[in-house]
């Protein structure tokens, strides 16, 4: 595939947390493994504090991806935007999706509803305790808002804004 989607999933003063890095390192070892061309970090960017897709930026440069091979979705605010705004404003239509087991039916879900070709990649590289348990909470009303958008209302994501093929 020529890209890799890596979702945002949070991080504060000490660094990513620990599904973040896994995303981050997954979509790193697809880079390094030829699997993918480039990586597309989408995340929040909402406040001038918080910067979802720069922090994942740094930490794959740190892990040996050059920046010219790193894309940055800075209204990437939930899935479903994040896919709208990869297709429509990055040009993807072909990607590997880097997220955790418990979000990936989801991902992958919003992906072929849009028309796009793709295939997902597990990010769990460790056990994150007890908050996977409402993580899997959260994804059952997550899947039926999906399937609402996705199949009956297609929104536009809050933020478009222009064109920016990643392969131009």
């Amino acid at each position: 595939m020529p890209v890799a989607i890596v979702f945002g999933a949070g991080y504060n003063a000490r660094g990513l947390s620990p599904i973040l890095a896994d995303r981050v390192a997954t979509g790193v070892a697809l880079y390094k493994t030829g699997k993918v061309r480039k990586l597309l970090m989408t995340g929040d960017n909402r406040q001038v504090t918080h910067n979802e897709p720069a922090v994942m930026c740094r930490a794959a440069m740190k892990l040996g991806v050059p920046r010219r091979d790193i894309v940055l979705d800075f209204a990437g605010l939930r899935t479903y935007d994040s896919l709208y705004r990869a297709r429509d404003i990055f040009g993807v239509r072909r990607a590997i999706l880097v997220t955790q087991a418990y979000h990936l039916p989801r991902a992958l879900f919003i992906g072929r509803a849009l028309g796009m070709e793709v295939v997902g990649m597990t990010a769990d590289r460790q056990d994150y305790g007890p908050i996977t348990l409402r993580y899997e909470a959260r994804e059952l009303l997550a899947s039926e808002n999906a399937w609402v958008e996705a199949k009956l209302v297609h929104p536009r994501p809050r933020v478009l804004g222009k064109a920016e093929p990643m392969f131009p």
